[in-house]
């Protein structure tokens, strides 16, 4: 015998308080309160006995139907009294049956008219169960879950799983300050409920019916329940509102997660001899996802996104409908290995016309990239069946069963959403290309801060400035006479005029400003549009104050003030040049005195020592000057170093910084996306 009952764990607390007060009140107080699903008031007789029928639900419930046979013999006098009364409770607030016809269900119609439903809430489908000469008796569960519940064990991921999910969280987290909110919001809700649905039931498999309008999902419902549960006929739409059917306890969490209110849950009850193969398996019979109701495809899509399988439920007419393939076969075929396609109606086939149409739907489906399950690989499940005739029924419930037997359906359904979450975000990670900055990108960078700053400009400066020394430091002393004169003249200041000075301080900024742009294009490249924006804003924020800051390093790592430094073989080439003017000096004196008559007449000797002075003196600056030039390149290229660097470790410290810590973070982002796909390292 099957029965279906109701389940509401969403209704208040003072529901069940009245339930129970309503079993006190009648004559058989527990074994109402047993069939109700309630434990009886705590007894000293309980013992061991209640407690075994707390931990083990499904014996209660073999229990509860043994006790309810002996209750109904016993009540038979008051069948027909309790079955007006519960028809009168359905005429007068649509609340239905609520026990078997008892006195008792009738009682606890009566206690349900103050929070206005019933145990149905749907005065249609009671009354066509009870014109069917209520052979199919309901009973009203608890408000809220039985205690066993409280046992079943919670979802466990495995290790990979665990892994991914880990991961994603840490992806999304590295990516808030990148990417904006509407890319992220796949992975975030992946995230939720994966979180979600791993507090709830391990032990239950939430599987849903849907299909399009006309296609029999409702009567393949029912026929699965073995029981009419979905109201079913010729009038579109027909299924209003999602109904859920549980085949064991402990269900009300996921469905209170599916937001089905407890006046559309049902629970068939299978004989007590034979134990359930759907036992675990929570069926929901979905609104049409053509319906012209709005709702009806909001709640087809709102609830396809929570279970953790889907059977999708097609005739011959309607199986190649280009608005179930594109809309939800295509997009969902990454979860092939939870989504059953049932070809429904087929006692409607001539001949081997089934068969024919069977294998165009596999073709289609091979289209929209759903792999098949055939030849024990994974994939989706293809069946063809007549709900009408009960024909591939037993093998559509042999599938299921083992399906739900293997609970693995929930992991494998997280499993698909992180890999479409990956899918969808792959753009903003992966491209394909090389990405990161060169040490040739880097050179060019430095070299080109070093031009704006004017890093060869003085070295070559810092080159003559030392040259000038040496010239004044070992020419002659009349040529030192003449450009001190010279230079007390027509002073040099070495200022350049406002109008070239502002030109330059332009030219340099406009220098800066490429050379950022351009090292910043060069680190971007290859790089998803997000993260390569995230480089561009990063560079922008280095060089704001780039140029003042190179030139406040140019004065200070400048030429120092005062002399350049003198070597060791100048006092020498100083006091030869003493030497040679000393000659000059002597021999000329030599020559005045000869003239004057105060020396003796002999001109070879002093004009000898004139001649020896004369020339000597730009002799001895000619060969400073070659030995100079050495010394005075090296001095130049020193002060161009010391200028490179320093420009270069500013630019390094404001710009290619940030620029290797928006690199380094996407490289974390990359190998924590590698590890969300499943691969061992990212690939490029």
């Amino acid at each position: 015998m099957t029965a279906v009952t109701d389940q509401d764990p969403t209704e208040h607390t003072d529901h069940t308080e009245h339930t129970e007060n309503t079993v006190d009140r009648t004559g058989h107080g527990a074994e109402e309160a047993e069939r109700a699903g309630l434990d009886p008031e705590p007894s000293a007789g309980k013992g061991a006995a209640g407690a075994a029928r707390e931990d083990e639900p499904h014996a209660r419930v073999k229990d509860v139907r043994v006790k309810d046979a002996e209750a109904s013999s016993r009540r038979g006098g008051d069948t027909g009294r309790g079955n007006a009364a519960g028809g009168r409770g359905d005429r007068d607030g649509g609340r239905g049956d609520r026990d078997e016809g008892s006195s008792g269900g009738a009682s606890a119609g009566a206690a349900d008219s103050g929070d206005g439903e019933g145990a149905w809430g749907d005065g249609l489908i009671a009354r066509r169960v009870d014109e069917n000469g209520g052979a199919e008796p309901y009973a009203v569960l608890p408000s809220r879950p039985p205690a066993s519940s409280a046992a079943l064990m919670p979802l466990a991921y495995d290790g990979n799983l665990r892994s991914r999910l880990d991961a994603l969280r840490e992806l999304v987290g590295l990516s808030r300050t990148r990417l904006d909110s509407g890319t992220l919001a796949e992975a975030g809700r992946v995230l939720d409920e994966a979180s979600a649905r791993r507090r709830l039931s391990g032990q239950h498999t939430v599987v849903a019916i849907a299909g399009a309008t006309g296609s029999g999902k409702s009567q393949l419902f029912n026929t699965l329940a073995g029981v009419t549960i979905s109201e079913t006929g010729v009038r579109r739409p027909t299924t209003a509102a999602p109904i859920a059917c549980s085949w064991s306890d402990g269900a009300a969490s996921l469905l209170d997660r599916l937001g089905i209110p407890g006046r559309l849950r049902r629970r068939p009850l299978q004989h007590p001899d034979s134990e359930s193969p759907l036992r675990g398996l929570v069926l929901i019979d979905l609104p049409d996802h053509d319906s012209a109701a709005v709702q009806h495809r909001e709640q087809v899509d709102r609830i396809l996104a929570l279970v953790d399988a889907v059977v999708w439920v097609v005739d011959p007419e309607k199986y190649a409908d280009a608005l179930i393939h594109e809309r939800y076969l295509r997009p969902m075929a990454g979860h092939a290995e939870v989504t059953f396609v049932v070809l429904n109606q087929v006692d409607r086939l001539p001949g081997e016309a089934a068969e024919q149409v069977l294998d165009d739907l596999r073709r289609l489906l091979d289209e929209d990239g759903i792999a098949l399950g055939e030849y024990g690989e994974p994939g989706a499940t293809v069946l063809a069946l007549s709900a009408l005739t009960g024909e591939g029924i037993g093998e559509l419930r042999e599938t299921l069963g083992q399906f739900v037997a293997e609970r693995q359906a929930p992991a494998r359904r997280i499993a698909a959403d992180v890999d479409a979450a990956a899918r969808h975000l792959r753009p903003v990670y992966v491209t394909g290309q090389r990405t990161g900055l060169s040490e040739e990108a880097r050179d060019e960078f430095a070299d080109r801060l070093a031009d704006a700053v004017g890093a060869t400009a003085a070295g070559e400066a810092a080159e003559r400035a030392w040259l000038r020394h040496a010239n004044r430091a070992c020419g002659t002393p009349w040529l030192r006479l003449w450009r001190w004169y010279h230079d007390r003249r027509d002073p040099v200041t070495g200022r350049l005029p406002s109008r070239a000075q502002a030109d330059e301080e332009a030219t340099a900024r406009q220098r800066v400003e490429h050379a950022v742009r351009t090292v910043s294009d060069r680190a971007s490249a290859g790089l998803p549009a997000p993260w390569a924006q995230a480089m561009r804003e990063a560079a922008v924020r280095g060089a704001q104050g780039l140029p003042e800051a190179l030139d406040e390093l140019a004065v200070r790592t400048g030429l120092p003030p005062g002399r350049p430094p003198r070597p060791g073989w100048w006092p020498v080439a100083v006091l030869a040049q003493a030497a040679m003017t000393l000659l000059q000096v002597v021999g000329g004196l030599w020559l005045l005195g000869q003239i004057i008559g105060f020396v003796p007449p002999n001109l070879g000797v002093p004009v000898l020592l004139m001649l020896a002075g004369i020339v000597g003196g730009p002799l001895i600056e000619w060969s400073c000057r070659l030995a100079a030039r050495g010394p005075a390149r090296r001095y130049g290229h020193e002060a161009e170093r010391l200028l490179r660097e320093a420009a270069a470790g500013c630019g390094r410290a404001r710009v290619l910084d940030p620029l290797a810590a928006e690199l380094l973070r996407y490289r974390e982002v990359r190998e924590q996306y590698a590890r969300v796909t499943g691969a061992g390292a990212a690939t490029r």
